[in-house]
């Protein structure tokens, strides 16, 4: 199935993941989902699980992970849920997790992610930790998997992406910040755009051997782990507001707060739905394939992609970049 078309589906911004996936059947299919060991990650494991997937669940931290995987078993009645170790800051981490892996692999979901670190750090290879951990780990890892992914016949990689993308595109000139000032969310924003640029290129150039990747805004939730770097006046400012039932706003951008069930719905259509087969290299958001905005509109509207994350120059001249980086 391919087409133009603005994907629609009967869901929205309050569907949740249990919603999305039902009805469906993954029996005989293999999942991979990093950052698993809470939140929405662990969110989208448990729906992939109950609809009879066999469950990897990628994390840093094993003992959460154990943590996750035991409850999502028990709740499943899916015995098929394991755990693996995975740190996307460290190179030996991803090539240890990927030579471990063996068979055919269906679903990938790169759900891991840090958010607005207040201070600049990098990887012991000088690159920005957010960029790093947020794209060039998940780039690594799907790159490893990409033999896998190739034997499952349809395989589909969700990225997870944000509408912090509005914030900046990828800076090529200097995504490291060794020339220019550090801030937060500017690099926040350029590492969620390189992850729509990173399902651009990966369909471009995987689709002919089955494989394709769409981006996601999973929405904002306040209960994950994602938040735990924001500066805390602005984040008690925003769980008080979720806890009252009002708006938020971050960066001056409006929004409604979501639950970690109705956050993971969107990666959870994206890896699943029969809508998307064949389908690639686009950008969803409560559970729709989200509007293509102006570059006027970028920062201001409460949604949509930005056209510099769908760009296709820039996708591949990431993907090469990326590729550099990685083998380096």
């Amino acid at each position: 199935m391919t087409t133009t078309q603005r994907i629609h589906t009967p869901f929205g911004e309050e569907s949740t993941a249990a919603e999305v996936i039902e009805g469906i059947d993954l029996t005989g299919k293999h999942a991979v989902v990093t950052g698993a060991g809470s939140g929405l990650g662990a969110e989208t494991a448990r729906a992939l699980a109950s609809a009879g997937a066999s469950v990897t669940l990628a994390v840093r931290n094993t003992d959460a992970g154990e943590q996750a995987a035991t409850e999502i078993r028990k709740e499943t009645g899916n015995d098929a849920v394991h755990v693996g170790r995975l740190d996307l800051a460290d190179k030996a981490s991803i090539t240890a997790f990927t030579n471990a892996w063996s068979g055919p692999l269906h679903i990938l979901v790169n759900n891991a992610g840090v958010m607005a670190l207040p201070t600049l750090e990098r990887t012991p290879d000088g690159w920005e930790l957010q960029f790093a951990s947020n794209h060039l780990g998940h780039f690594a890892l799907a790159l490893g998997l990409h033999d896998a992914l190739a034997a499952a016949g349809k395989a589909r990689i969700v990225s997870l992406s944000s509408r912090g993308h509005h914030a900046s595109p990828v800076e090529f000139d200097d995504i490291n910040f060794n020339t220019r000032p550090y801030d937060p969310w500017l690099a926040y924003g350029q590492s969620k755009t390189a992850n729509v640029l990173f399902a651009v290129e990966a369909t471009n150039r995987w689709a002919t051997e089955g494989i394709t990747a769409n981006a996601v805004h999973p929405g904002v939730i306040m209960s994950t782990n994602l938040s735990r770097y924001m500066d805390p006046d602005q984040a008690a400012q925003l769980r008080a507001a979720e806890a009252a039932g009002e708006s938020g706003s971050i960066q001056g951008a409006p929004f409604r707060f979501k639950t970690i069930a109705q956050g993971a719905a969107t990666s959870v259509l994206v890896a699943t739905s029969p809508r998307l087969e064949g389908i690639g290299g686009r950008y969803f958001e409560d559970n729709n394939e989200a509007e293509k905005l102006t570059s006027e509109a970028v920062g201001s509207a409460p949604g949509g992609v930005a056209p510099y994350a769908l760009d296709p120059a820039a996708a591949e001249r990431l993907w090469e970049l990326s590729l550099a980086a990685v083998r380096a």
